[in-house]
């Protein structure tokens, strides 16, 4: 495969939203940590994310709380959902993180329950 001419590279990323940039490097940094894509995930596999949280809330769920958060890495996101928590130190939006654990979808919407966790200094 050819590379790149750098300045077709830089005229490219002018008619680039900063979205669409930041949506990039999560996708790149997470390839080279060799995780999986999220937008790829499927019900029931088991999965090692990398991305950045966008999201976080506390539901309480049956009188406990539940603290949720939304991962993204680019292609796609995920809920993060730690039965009976409010907080985590060091789990807050803008975060970023690695995690794993087995997949769960219900109704096209991807989560993971209780999920392994590591968090990616700044």
């Amino acid at each position: 495969m050819a590379k790149a001419n750098p300045f077709m590279q830089a005229l490219r990323k002018l008619g680039v939203s900063n979205a669409e940039l930041e949506s990039e490097a999560r996708q790149r940094a997470a390839e080279e940590m060799g995780a999986n894509k999220v937008g790829e995930l499927t019900d029931r596999q088991m999965a090692r994310l990398r991305g950045t949280i966008t999201e976080l809330t506390v539901k309480p769920r049956e009188g406990m709380p539940w603290l949720e958060a939304e991962l993204s890495d680019g292609s796609g996101s995920i809920t993060l959902i730690w039965m009976g928590r409010r907080e985590i130190p060091g789990v807050l939006a803008g975060r970023e993180m690695l995690v794993g654990g087995r997949v769960s979808c219900v109704d096209g919407k991807r989560s993971l329950y209780n999920p392994r966790y590591e968090l990616i200094a700044d």
